[in-house]
């Protein structure tokens, strides 16, 4: 079983300022920040058509629930991976070392009329018998707090 995530951020900029800030690493160090990560690192390389992004960071677990924090502890370390294959697509993976689960995607851009729409697609998958199915809904909600906070931060960074 596994617990589906998809979650929609809106632009008013055109697909390819957006595709650049989404491969900025200054923009993705100030997301982690608004994330309230503890740590991170950042790498993007590649070129303009195809791009590797790669951040891992730390994060507090004080809003997770009792019963999950048995699971992940006090801090929890996230590594996401990107891979752009063009300007409008990338697959993604949302990786928790250590812990048996995945999380795996899609981003996709779409323009029009000059507003973009960026669509995340995620399965998540746990492998904990009879918490499972409690702790994807939880990280599905986490997950989604996240983007929010990313697309907050990403309105601001297009405003400039």
């Amino acid at each position: 079983m596994a617990t589906r995530l998809v979650h929609e951020m809106t632009y008013d900029a055109p697909v390819i300022e957006v595709a650049a800030m989404l491969t900025d690493p200054v923009f993705r160090e100030t997301v982690c920040r608004n994330q309230r990560a503890t740590s991170y690192a950042v790498e993007i390389e590649g070129n303009v058509d195809a791009k590797a992004v790669r951040i891992e960071m730390e994060q507090p677990t004080d809003k997770v629930p009792a019963f999950a924090k048995k699971f992940i502890g006090a801090t929890t370390t996230i590594v996401q991976t990107e891979t752009w294959s063009s300007p409008h697509a990338a697959t993604i993976t949302v990786g928790i070392p250590g812990k048996p689960g995945e999380i795996n995607g899609t981003v996709r851009l779409d323009e029009s009329a000059g507003v973009t729409t960026e669509t995340v697609e995620l399965e998540i998958k746990v492998k904990i018998p009879l918490v499972a199915g409690k702790i994807e809904e939880l990280l599905a909600k986490l997950l989604g707090s996240a983007l929010r906070a990313e697309e907050r931060t990403g309105k601001e960074w297009l405003s400039r």
